[in-house]
C-alpha cells in the first residue's frame, strides 16, 4: 500500500502522543481529518458558485427549491428542514435571495397566515447551471479516490451519520 504525504493532522497527533502518551487520540485524528476535509471542500466549492452570483449558503436554498419540483416553492419551515437553517437564518437568507431576484415570497393560498418561497425563472436557471458546475467540482474533489473507495467512504459516512442522527432525536 502506498504511503500518503503527512498532513497537519499527523502533526497534531504526533504532538499529542508525545505530550499525552496515556491517551488514544485516534478518534481525535479521524474527526479532525473530517473537519479539515469539510473546510477545504467548502473553500474549493465556494469560488465556482460565486461565479454564478451566489453567495455562501445561497446555493443550498435555491437547490432545495429546485429539487422540490414544479412550481419550485416551499413553505419556510420545509426549507428550514431541507437546509438546516434556523428560522432567523432562513428569513435573512430568503431576504437576500429576494433582493437578488432568485426567489419570491407569496401568500400561501392554503394558509392565510403563511407564505411560500418560490424560485423565480432566473433562480431556476442559475440553480441548474450552478448545479452542473457544483457537481463537476465535487467529482474533481473526489478524484483522489477510486470508485470502490468512494462507495466505501459513502457507506461508512452514511453509517456514522445515521448513528449521530439517532442520538439527536
Amino acid at each position: 500500500m502506498a504511503t500518503r504525504p503527512l498532513d497537519r493532522i499527523d502533526l497534531v497527533a504526533e504532538q499529542w502522543v508525545r505530550e499525552r502518551p496515556d491517551l488514544d487520540v485516534a478518534a481525535l485524528v479521524l474527526v479532525g481529518r473530517l473537519f479539515r476535509v469539510v473546510e477545504l471542500a467548502e473553500a474549493e466549492l465556494a469560488g465556482p458558485l460565486r461565479a454564478h452570483g451566489l453567495e455562501r449558503g445561497w446555493f443550498d436554498l435555491i437547490a432545495a427549491l429546485r429539487r422540490a419540483g414544479p412550481p419550485y416553492e416551499l413553505r419556510p419551515t420545509k426549507l428550514m428542514g431541507a437546509t438546516m437553517l434556523s428560522s432567523g437564518g432562513m428569513t435573512k437568507r430568503v431576504d437576500h435571495l429576494v433582493d437578488a431576484g432568485l426567489v419570491q415570497r407569496r401568500a400561501d393560498p392554503g394558509d392565510r397566515r403563511g407564505t411560500l418561497v418560490r424560485l423565480t425563472r432566473r433562480g431556476k436557471r442559475i440553480a441548474d447551471t450552478a448545479l452542473e458546475t457544483h457537481v463537476a467540482r465535487e467529482q474533481r474533489l473526489l478524484g483522489a479516490l477510486s470508485e470502490t473507495e468512494r462507495r466505501t467512504l459513502d457507506a461508512l459516512l452514511g453509517k456514522l451519520l445515521a448513528a449521530l442522527d439517532d442520538r439527536g432525536r
